[in-house]
């Protein structure tokens, strides 16, 4: 064969691996090293494919797809500083356990390290933060090649799929010239499919959780953002078997379509109930299951380090389980859903009408500060609150987030919570969001800051490639909200220029740019007439004018009016 020849089975082969492995969706980006494997997907009709000219919000794209569908999704793109662009995505996924594959298209070997135009070292060039990286042979029609590449592309879907689920690199070289054989009869790869099995907790684990819930009536159970599939049913089938208290984080996804007769057991106020001293001497526990990430609220946190539970076990599929609080005592390597699922014991827990009692509390009061209170939260809460049935709530950083801790109630609404918790930066926020509606095809609401939004707006290009159903909320208080709440906030000679960080801008611009239907409001009631009225493009940006001062001062008296009536009530 000739090199066009020979390019064109190369590439092919690659893509119809990838197809009979199970992947499903690619994005990418356009450039001219990549275009060979740019041709092979897009004649492959079987694939979803989406265009994203910014690299870097095109990797969170991606990201956001792959959170959803939690299958490989596969990101491709040019040589050169292309590919760097792609690294925050990929730490994001490394963390919070995404799979990604990622494709890099290259310099042959004789152009690396020579001074040619858009090559740099691409060969391990996302390090420790991929579980994975090869450098694929170029396409040179020696027979050996095309087996290479099929049983490394099948071993990378399987990689990317097996537990802890996340990022895998295939550097792949390509010579010029750059062109397919259109008229190539596409064949199946002898590479037919990738299975990933489960990772199952021994009898004698499952046995000694039992024996260790007999002996504890002081425990709860927390539950913070799991990867994978679960059953919402399942968990709420141990739980009311077990009759503790569940701490459950916003990404668990426990705190929506919450079942009968399990609303008592769900304890959703936890980040305010313990800021109080004697609540927390009161329900300190002997044991503590956790399933899934630490959750976010850092008064659980302070907890847990404060109290050290005597039993602390993290179910975990990772053997490298996360604990960065350092005060697990056990560790159980096991996908959650198979763990909850084979533990059947109960026992009387001594705390349970505690936690339940200040969780009403707590939400009593939280309900009366929405109603009454024009800050950031209560704005949040009330957006929460009209998130309509079957939609889905993507969540920023920093301030966003721990409004949803601490303002989404318990709910029997479809609605899915997601946020980018690997490590919780405020890039490509816009971009996941956009991937992850694009994934669950129905309504999405994105809460955002002003900062982490001007960070990513180059994400609102795909909505010109691809149709999308996305309101984005920008509480704009001018700055970084989340550093008012911190010790950095009394040194006032340098706080704004360092942290601050005003920028004066408004957002009315960008929506017209991207023939994004807009909104500026300034009352709660402004916001639910924006919110619900009827839509008229499939992108809709409501800017919420608030004040950083205002907002620390309205938190911190709800949680110190919380804290004084638990204080008073465990008083002894």
């Amino acid at each position: 064969m000739d090199n066009r020849a020979n390019l064109t089975e190369y590439v092919h082969t690659i893509v119809q691996t990838f197809l009979q492995a199970g992947v499903q969706d690619v994005v990418i980006s356009p450039g001219s090293r990549s275009t060979p494997l740019a041709y092979a997907f897009s004649q492959t009709q079987a694939f979803n494919t989406y265009m994203q000219i910014d690299e870097r919000s095109a990797g969170f794209f991606a990201l956001g797809l792959a959170k959803v569908k939690q299958n490989p999704v596969l990101l491709l793109c040019t040589s050169g500083t292309a590919a760097a662009n792609y690294f925050p995505s990929i730490v994001e996924a490394n963390y919070a356990r995404i799979p990604l594959i990622v494709l890099t298209a290259d310099r042959p070997h004789e152009l690396r390290e020579v001074g040619a135009p858009q090559a740099i070292d691409q060969v391990h060039l996302y390090g420790n933060h991929v579980k994975w990286s090869v450098d694929f042979p170029l396409a040179d029609g020696y027979k050996e090649t095309i087996p290479f590449v099929e049983r490394h592309t099948g071993r990378a879907v399987t990689l990317a799929k097996a537990a802890p689920m996340g990022p895998i690199h295939i550097n792949i070289p390509f010579r010029e010239p750059l062109l397919l054989d259109f008229d190539y009869e596409v064949q199946p790869s002898t590479y037919q499919q990738s299975i990933s099995g489960s990772i199952v907790a021994s009898q004698s684990s499952i046995k000694l959780v039992e024996e260790m819930i007999v002996n504890t009536k002081r425990g709860f159970i927390i539950v913070g953002e799991l990867s994978g599939d679960f059953s919402k049913q399942d968990f709420w089938t141990f739980a009311k078997s077990l009759q503790w208290p569940i701490i459950a984080d916003a990404l668990s996804q426990l705190r929506t379509e919450v079942p009968e007769g399990c609303q008592h057991l769900l304890i959703d106020q936890y980040d305010a109930l313990l800021k109080s001293e004697n609540f927390k001497k009161t329900v300190n526990p002997e044991l503590v299951l956790r399933f899934g990430a630490q959750p976010v609220s850092k008064p659980l946190s302070l907890f847990l380090k404060e109290y050290r539970p005597a039993v602390y076990i993290v179910i975990d599929e990772n053997p490298l389980f996360r604990d960065s609080l350092g005060v697990a005592t056990h560790h159980i390597h096991s996908i959650p859903q198979v763990f909850w699922n084979e533990v059947n014991q109960v026992q009387i827990n001594e705390t349970l009408n505690i936690w339940t009692q200040a969780n009403s509390i707590a939400t009593e009061h939280i309900e009366r500060y929405i109603d009454e209170q024009q800050d950031e939260g209560a704005f949040a809460g009330k957006l929460f609150n009209l998130l309509p049935d079957g939609s889905d709530l993507i969540s920023g950083s920093s301030m966003p987030i721990r409004d949803v801790d601490t303002f989404f109630n318990q709910t029997t609404k479809d609605i899915a919570i997601y946020a980018n918790r690997g490590t919780n930066g405020i890039d490509g926020v816009v971009s996941t969001a956009l991937g992850i509606q694009q994934a669950r095809k129905r309504p999405a609401t994105l809460l955002i800051g002003d900062i982490s939004f001007l960070h990513d707006s180059n994400g609102l290009l795909v909505s010109r490639f691809h149709e999308t159903d996305l309101t984005i909320v920008v509480m704009n208080n001018d700055g970084g909200g989340i550093f008012s709440y911190l010790p950095q906030s009394k040194e006032e000679t340098y706080f704004e220029k360092l942290f601050g960080t005003p920028t004066g801008l408004t957002f009315d611009s960008i929506a017209t740019m991207y023939q994004a239907e807009y909104f500026a409001v300034d009352s709660k009631e402004t916001f639910e007439d924006a919110f619900t009225t009827r839509k008229l493009t499939d992108l809709r940006i409501i800017e919420v004018k608030t004040n950083r001062q205002e907002n620390v001062i309205a938190h911190r008296h709800l949680w110190s009016g919380i804290t004084e009536e638990l204080d008073q009530l465990w008083s002894n």
